[in-house]
């Protein structure tokens, strides 16, 4: 028998992963540690969004913070984060059309007309 108890702590992790913003800032993460003033610049998200939702990663666990100077630097809490956004990648690369045609799911709702993520070349540490 499946264990419910586990599907539902599941299911509230991958929450986590399926708002937009928080994915935003969470692929950024995965470059390295960043301010919130950089998480806002490099995903379009205002600085009082930013904080916003690094404080449900952090309640969630999924992101740590360490006081660097006058600076807070967020990072991610586990490197098997950034692995598990990579997987994600990479099942989207075979099944990118399925996921694109569901009529299940509604189309994310970005929390800012700017938001995006950039190339990805660039770290916050850069």
């Amino acid at each position: 028998m499946v264990d419910r108890r586990a599907l539902e702590l599941k299911a509230k992790l991958f929450r986590g992963f399926a708002d937009p913003s928080r994915l935003a800032i969470l692929e950024v993460l995965r470059r390295g540690p960043c301010t919130v003033g950089e998480l806002a610049e490099r995903t379009g998200l205002t600085l009082t969004n930013v904080s916003n939702h690094l404080r449900c990663l952090r309640d969630c666990g999924l992101v740590s913070r360490e006081r660097a100077a006058q600076y807070v630097r967020y990072s991610l809490s586990d490197e098997r984060i950034a692995v598990l956004l990579g997987l994600a990648e990479d099942v989207l690369a075979e099944t990118a059309w399925g996921v694109a045609a569901c009529p299940r799911y509604e189309p994310a709702v970005w929390q800012s007309d700017a938001v995006g993520v950039d190339d990805g070349r660039a770290s916050c540490d850069d």
